[in-house]
């Protein structure tokens, strides 16, 4: 079982990363220049896929923020739902997940 200290590290490291991943998304959103029409067809289809790349960074990120602070209030690994604690191999795949398996979305 990882300790409290190794999962706040995990993801801060993890916040590290994507705040680096939405810094080169907006850099890159703000680099176009096309030209003509067609360079501009062809950077507007890009640039939606910068923006769904950039929102689901955002959304890990408010979930970084909502584990980070269950960390500090000492409820980190516990389901937000029914309070039972959240399976060790869970946490490992989803570490900011706020439910167990059984109250998780579309479970």
């Amino acid at each position: 079982m990882k300790s409290d200290d190794i999962r706040r590290e995990e993801l801060q490291a993890r916040k590290a990363q994507l705040l680096g991943r939405i810094d080169q998304i907006e850099a890159e959103l703000e680099s176009h220049e096309a030209k003509d029409w067609e360079e501009m067809a062809t950077e507007r289809e890009g640039d939606e896929v910068l923006h769904d790349l950039g929102d689901s960074a955002r959304n890990e990120l408010r979930m970084i923020e909502a584990a980070l602070a269950r960390l500090d209030e000492g409820e980190y690994g516990y389901c937000v739902t029914c309070g039972e604690r959240i399976d060790e191999a869970r946490l490992d795949l989803l570490p900011a997940t706020p439910f167990c398996r059984k109250h998780a979305p579309g479970a």
